[in-house]
């Protein structure tokens, strides 16, 4: 499975070259995720009102091209790996075919207060499913 984001870059994400700022990147790959799980079935703040969290322990972006300021870009997102303790997401971000990003983010799955945990059943399910 697949999702796709699309936004419009807003002047407060480009740098002083007019060019996307490299710490929007993982902006939108949230953006991402969270309409990935959303189309799954599930949005995020469901989880966390279970006790469930993902934290980002690890983000890759390889950047292929720039975006600009008032340009539509997509963000294709999907899950690459799903197990009891952790999750992969890969992404391409697009402007009209171009590719200008790939990334990946790992997460762990965390607990209300920050303690590993491990997903539950019906969860783990939800994204292996995807």
């Amino acid at each position: 499975m697949e999702s796709l984001t699309e936004l419009r870059v807003r002047y407060a994400e480009t740098d002083a070259m007019g060019i996307v700022h490299h710490a929007t990147y993982p902006v939108w790959m949230e953006l991402g995720r969270s309409d990935f799980l959303r189309e799954l079935g599930q949005s995020y703040a469901e989880w966390e009102l279970r006790g469930v969290r993902l934290v980002v322990n690890e983000i890759q972006v390889k950047f292929r091209s720039p975006a600009h300021y008032d340009e539509l870009v997509q963000v294709r997102t999907s899950l690459r790996e799903a197990g009891r303790r952790r999750l992969i997401f890969a992404y391409r971000i697009e402007r009209a075919g171009v590719l200008l990003a790939e990334a990946e983010s790992t997460h762990l799955v965390a607990s209300s207060d920050n303690r590993a945990r491990v997903l539950p059943d019906d969860l783990l399910a939800l994204v292996q499913k995807a």
